[in-house]
């Protein structure tokens, strides 16, 4: 039985399924719906037709 605030280890692993580079400049011609975007002062690569396309920068 878990603790009520307890987060399970397959929700944050399936959270960080993103890749983390330096450049974005190739990762955002993976796929034409492909949109760079800035949140909390981090650069991200989003993709919401096909959602295995994630990358931050840094």
């Amino acid at each position: 039985m878990r603790a009520p605030g307890c987060v399970s280890a397959l929700f944050v692993w399936k959270d960080t399924t993103m890749k983390i580079r330096n450049s974005l400049k190739s990762l955002k011609k993976r796929h034409r719906d492909c949109r760079v975007i800035r949140r909390r002062g981090r650069t991200y690569v989003i993709n919401k037709t096909n959602r295995r396309f994630k990358a931050r920068q840094g």
